[in-house]
């Protein structure tokens, strides 16, 4: 017997873990528009309820597997959106959480969706990454988030859990605050005066708007009886060829084409490592910054015929408005959090 509502039954359930956040949210809404009903599990429900009143709010953590297993009854579908709060603490709690998600989707039969990261890779894969390039990292993250997805690959090939990992660069969007463009490059609330970009000059990065993250998902999932149990695809994103682009897209949303433009203390960075974690953690992941890298979507093109595509000029105007960067009117500008970059997903 379900210990959850009986209400909507011709609707398929999805359960996502992590809806509060940028990725999470983002599938969340797309799954609803697709026709889903959408239970929630966070911490504290109460404070979101009102905000998101079409979710199915439930109190539960994904660290604990009771709780997931409990919330997963009835889900043909577990979105994986949740990574440890700021940024830290992944060796305890990021393989524990994705093991509760296997156990949870093989008790109710459901599919996982599961952001990928580019931590899975080192230099030897860049500067531009398939889906089976070497998984080599050299970091701490690296090496987890590739055991991670082998746990994932091993649910599908022998416990029959389907899963879908889509991999991504570096997220923004609507309503996502953990994340290096609305906590570094931009100051939320504020009119953008000075952009403070990560990058090197010349050097390309990826990033990734997560309305399309979120589409790419759902027309995957719309073609799932032609995918095999585990199924693994890269998206190009909004490739920034030098390093400069998303700053002069960011320049040209607020009425300034040569935006000045401050680089990120790196060095500063460094110093402090002993004494804040966080920074510590971020310092570990600058090679991002420092190494050309673009992920090959020839596979998902192949399968899909395109990969969605917001033009890039709307997706950082839309983003810069949800951040109360360029106030519109009766907009409740967004606050993200104390410094927490990347803490939602990447």
């Amino acid at each position: 017997m379900s210990d959850f509502p009986m209400t909507s039954l011709q609707a398929p359930l999805a359960l996502v873990l992590g809806a509060t956040g940028g990725v999470g949210g983002a599938l969340a809404r797309a799954l609803l528009q697709r026709g889903y009903r959408v239970r929630a599990l966070h911490r504290r429900p109460e404070q979101h309820a009102a905000s998101r009143p079409r979710f199915e709010w439930v109190a539960g953590d994904a660290i604990r597997a009771d709780d997931v297993l409990r919330a997963a009854d009835g889900a043909s579908v577990i979105v994986h959106g949740v990574n440890p709060p700021g940024y830290q603490n992944w060796g305890e709690l990021v393989l524990p959480m994705i093991d509760n998600t296997i156990a949870a989707a093989r008790a109710a039969g459901a599919r996982i969706l599961m952001p990928g990261t580019i931590y899975n890779f080192g230099p030897d894969s860049f500067p531009l990454i398939a889906e089976d390039s070497r998984q080599a990292p050299e970091t701490v993250k690296g090496r987890i988030r590739v055991e991670l997805e082998r746990r994932l690959e091993q649910a599908a090939a022998g416990e029959g859990v389907p899963v879908i990992v889509l991999r991504a660069g570096d997220f923004f969007g609507p309503d996502a605050g953990n994340n290096w463009f609305a906590q570094g490059l931009v100051q939320p609330g504020k009119p953008v005066r000075f952009v403070v970009n990560p990058s090197r000059k010349g050097v390309g990065h990826a990033w990734a708007y997560l309305p399309d993250v979120a589409e790419t998902f759902m027309r995957l999932l719309d073609h799932a009886d032609a995918l095999p149990p585990f199924a693994r695809f890269h998206m190009d994103g909004f490739y920034d060829h030098d390093g400069m682009q998303m700053a002069a897209t960011i320049g040209r949303a607020v009425g300034k084409p040569r935006i000045f433009t401050l680089g990120f203390p790196w060095r500063l960075a460094g110093l402090a490592r002993p004494f804040v974690p966080l920074i510590r953690e971020l310092h570990e992941m600058r090679y991002l910054w420092r190494e050309t890298i673009r992920l090959d979507n020839r596979k998902l093109v192949e399968f899909l015929g395109e990969e969605p595509r917001t033009p890039i000029n709307a997706a950082v105007q839309a983003t810069l408005e949800s951040l109360g960067c360029l106030p519109q009117a009766g907009a409740t500008p967004m606050r993200a959090p104390a410094l927490q970059i990347a803490g939602d997903g990447r």
